[in-house]
């Protein structure tokens, strides 16, 4: 088990009911020890609004430079593994929107793909910061998220019909694009293009997301009951052609090996469940 730093705490709190089409969870986080924490995050193919309060949390990109939460900002989705440090007195509130919420809130679920930009700019107007300065101001962690839900509630729009049909699609066995374009009488290219808008990534690229999140949650199983890994099961299990293939997806997504990722998985956070 992941020994605790005394002064430091965090915690995911679930979303109401009414929310939760828009919102997965909310992560709460705050540093009053002496020592500066670093975590990293794994990829979760979702885009995050991030609340800094007190000291600067610093963000560190796969270039390793570093990039410093001053009030509020927002980026996704999150398709690669980062880190993230909290010096002492820092302390952090990160929203993390479900499927098609980002777009429902924003209109346009790429619009903080490539770098982190602060949520003022995608609505061209200043009510963030004035919501920052609303929240700066309470205590509580739970009466701040009723504020950020009452304040949302406003922006956001119902959900696209093709997303839900998408969302709602449970035969892996068969193409989600294909069933539901022909359920549409639409073409797989146009629905193809509404799953990227909305969504903000492609069916093949999170069918790949998907598949390494298989082999993750398997290699957590079997660690937790055995010393060694059947790595040759994870390829067949999850799908994978080699494992080379394995290799290159964990490469790809946390900059580590399978049997790296073995070794350190304490100390990285999947943000997504």
């Amino acid at each position: 088990m992941k020994e605790e730093t005394k002064g430091y705490k965090d915690f995911r709190i679930p979303v109401p009911t009414s929310f939760q089409e828009i919102f997965s969870h909310f992560y709460y986080a705050e540093n009053q020890s002496d020592e500066i924490i670093t975590h990293t995050s794994m990829p979760s193919y979702q885009t995050i609004l991030v609340f800094n309060f007190k000291n600067r949390v610093l963000l560190h990109s796969s270039k390793n430079t570093q990039i410093k939460i001053e009030k509020c900002l927002v980026f996704g989705p999150v398709r690669n593994a980062f880190k993230y440090s909290m010096p002492k007195n820092s302390e952090l509130l990160v929203v993390t929107f479900k499927d098609d919420g980002f777009y429902r809130f924003f209109g346009n679920a790429s619009a903080a793909k490539k770098i982190p930009v602060n949520p003022d700019d995608l609505l061209e107007e200043n009510c963030f910061t004035s919501l920052w300065k609303e929240l700066d101001k309470i205590n509580d962690v739970q009466d701040r998220i009723n504020v950020l839900l009452e304040f949302c509630r406003p922006f956001l729009d119902p959900q696209n019909q093709i997303i839900e049909q998408l969302n709602n699609f449970s035969n892996d066995n068969v193409s989600a694009i294909k069933a539901v374009a022909q359920d549409n009488d639409r073409t797989e290219r146009s629905i193809q293009m509404k799953h990227k808008k909305l969504l903000g990534y492609s069916e093949k690229e999170i069918k790949r997301y998907e598949r390494f999140i298989k082999a993750i949650e398997l290699i957590q199983k079997t660690a937790a009951k055995a010393s060694k890994i059947d790595w040759f099961e994870v390829i067949e299990t999850c799908g994978y052609y080699d494992q080379s293939q394995l290799i290159h997806d964990f490469t790809y997504y946390i900059n580590l090996s399978p049997t790296k990722y073995l070794k350190f998985q304490q100390d990285i956070c999947n943000s997504r469940y």
